[in-house]
């Protein structure tokens, strides 16, 4: 008979290589909340960022993730755990948590147990923090031989930033992410200097609780929703507005309704594109699943950081590779 799963939950710290900077703020490090299940013969572990945009804090995770060790213990499976915790960050790492102890346990990778195909390397953009038009040229010149970059911006002067990116990058593919940065009267000039510099995708111009701006104007490039989508609740109201969504874990609350919002987007007819928090390798495994089917893949956060942890993902020149299963799933 197998032992009960006893669950704990711990907050980590990892330092960032420098800073990292939006249009919202700087920080130096990525805080993250780590659930995991074990039972004592396997162990399953799943990471989230909590995001003080959606309320979040690591705190608070932890306390939502820990309030359930008794129900853990009594059996809680992923489905029970859809209706026990809303969407976020701690339904996140707790439902990857027991993803990976569902895969430790059959001895099967968690793509096999989803009915998933095997996961393959994929491309993933590189982040180039907001700054001034000359520090973001200057790393993006570092970065240019990259296939993929993807800029923030969000704040006045982006024409001028995007501009010098692109100079100092002429044959990488960029992304642009505003991170709800821009207003709707600025947002045709900023959409037509990204499409001029031959951007070829805008996450979340506008902020969320105000994007219907979007609707009324032509769109010389695809738009893509970020804040604006969480799970499968979120997609009704964004048809119209964008082309494309930015689907991430610690939004959806983890890889079971993840995988039902990339059947429910399909349907809807929007570009996906799957993306991350700055966290360790542990956060971003399960989201390589997700990549396959994604046009746009941004899984660059454990890149960001000073170190990783132990059997982290492994990046080479342009591509993230699948977890071993010694990592998640």
């Amino acid at each position: 008979m197998t032992p009960a799963p006893v669950l704990t939950v711990a907050i980590e710290s990892w330092p960032i290589a420098g800073a990292f900077t939006i249009s919202r703020g700087s920080k130096t490090e990525a805080e993250v909340v780590v659930a995991t299940v074990s039972d004592g013969l396997a162990r399953g572990r799943g990471e989230c960022v909590p995001y003080t945009r959606y309320g979040e804090t690591v705190d608070g995770v932890r306390t939502a993730i820990a309030a359930l060790a008794p129900d853990i213990s009594r059996g809680l499976t992923q489905e029970e755990l859809q209706r026990r915790l809303p969407p976020g960050a701690a339904r996140n790492a707790l439902d990857c948590a027991l993803w990976d102890l569902a895969a430790k346990r059959a001895r099967k990778p968690v793509h096999v147990l989803a009915g998933l195909p095997p996961p393959e390397p994929r491309v993933t953009a590189y982040t180039i923090s907001l700054g001034s038009a000359d520090a973001m040229a200057s790393a993006a010149a570092k970065a240019a031989a990259r296939p993929l970059l993807k800029v923030k911006l969000g704040q006045p002067g982006d024409p001028e930033r995007i501009r010098a990116v692109r100079a100092a990058a002429p044959r990488a593919e960029l992304i642009v992410d505003a991170n709800e940065g821009w207003t709707a009267g600025n947002l045709a000039e900023n959409l037509a200097a990204c499409a001029a510099a031959g951007v070829t995708l805008v996450e979340q111009p506008l902020p969320a609780d105000s994007d219907d701006a979007l609707a009324g104007i032509t769109h010389p490039i695809p738009v893509c929703a970020d804040e604006s989508v969480h799970d499968r609740a979120s997609l009704a109201r964004l048809v119209g507005k964008y082309e494309a969504i930015n689907l991430k874990l610690d939004k959806t609350g983890g890889l079971t309704e993840a995988l039902a919002l990339v059947a429910e987007a399909e349907r809807l007819k929007f570009v996906l594109m799957v993306g991350c928090m700055i966290s360790t390798s542990l956060a971003i495994a399960p989201a390589i699943l997700l990549a396959q089917k994604a046009r746009v893949v941004d899984l660059d956060g454990a890149l960001l950081l000073a170190r990783d942890r132990p059997d982290g993902l492994r990046y080479d020149e342009t591509r993230v590779h699948p977890a071993t299963s010694a990592l998640w799933g």
